[in-house]
């Protein structure tokens, strides 16, 4: 088996609220193979962007990590003191985050906030060699040099995302989470801004945990894919198998709700209610339904069952 850049054990976060503590992470376990790319899946109010918040241990309050370990490169990023935690943030770990028009300063030029940056972790660089590395970057993503004079409000949509991966890739870390990079952007740009993405972490080497709940991109981006809902990941495995062999009922139905684009029909409407994340129904063990493939079969759901084929999954297509 390949080795780890993360592994994440019993991981729980709760958000402190009038009536009984919310929980947005419920016991999460799951790792990340050096090079691999994991996509984090769900419903909004899944819990997958509180696991990415937790894992940078940048939680806002009233959320807090319960417990559980976070291990990057063999070290606990949720036991170390904030100032070593700050160190390897960008170095190590980097996110790109949702929206990046709100992410980046309206105010400051695309250069200098990839020299903040940089400067932070390395200090200050001569101007010819600071220029150099941006331009670098910038080239990375797929960007004119001249990008980097322009304010943020001066680029499209797809062009201030791409900026988002230049800045988190400066440092060229061993790990990106990409917080639904390309949620915002119209299914032409989202191709380009994901193929953009993976091309980066190619040529890096680097691992990538992709969170988002476009199961069609994900399935052409992943290697391995976890499902969440309820604040659990309820089925993980290779990105094939699961879209092939969905075992929890969740999942099939998420996979059942992408179009087909080989035949004509209504697309299959199942409401699933969330419980009271105040008050959570135990999730089933993860089993091992497949190679590395488990979920959280039921007893309605016996694993040794023969297993079930989304029809809907035909309609999706996945890259080599």
């Amino acid at each position: 088996m390949s080795e780890s850049v993360l592994e994440v054990s019993d991981l729980r976060v709760h958000y402190e609220v009038p009536g009984g503590d919310v929980i947005a992470a419920n016991g999460v376990s799951f790792s990340v193979a050096r090079g691999e790319t994991l996509g984090l899946v769900g419903e909004s109010g899944s819990g997958k962007s509180t696991v990415a918040m937790a894992i940078l241990r940048l939680v806002p309050p009233p959320g807090r990590i319960v417990s559980g370990s976070v291990r990057l490169n063999g070290h606990d990023l949720l036991a170390m003191p904030e100032s070593e935690l700050r160190a390897r943030r960008w170095r190590e770990i980097a996110l790109i985050p949702q929206g990046s028009m709100n992410s980046l300063n309206p105010v400051m030029r695309v250069r200098d906030q990839i020299a903040d940056a940089i400067r932070a972790h390395e200090g200050k660089l001569p101007r010819a060699e600071r220029d150099q590395r941006i331009a670098r970057l910038l080239s990375l993503v797929q960007l004119p040099e001249q990008v980097a004079a322009r304010f943020p409000h001066e680029l499209s949509g797809g062009m201030k995302q791409r900026v988002c991966i230049a800045m988190a890739i400066a440092l060229d870390p061993s790990l990106i989470i990409a917080d639904e990079p390309t949620s915002a952007l119209d299914v032409v740009v989202q191709r380009r801004v994901a193929e953009t993405l993976l091309d980066v972490k190619r040529r890096l080497a680097s691992s990538m945990i992709l969170i988002g709940h476009d199961m069609a991109l994900q399935a052409q981006l992943v290697d391995r894919i976890a499902v969440m809902f309820a604040g659990n990941i309820v089925e993980i495995g290779p990105v094939r198998e699961v879209f092939r062999h969905p075992r929890h009922a969740y999942t099939k139905h998420l996979i059942a709700s992408v179009p087909s684009i080989r035949e004509r029909k209504p697309l299959v409407v199942k409401e699933f209610r969330t419980p009271d994340p105040r008050r959570p129904r135990p999730s089933p063990p993860l089993v091992e339904v497949g190679p590395g493939h488990f979920a959280a079969v039921s007893d309605e759901e016996d694993p040794g069952d023969a297993r079930t084929t989304a029809p809907a999954a035909e309609g999706v297509s996945f890259d080599a």
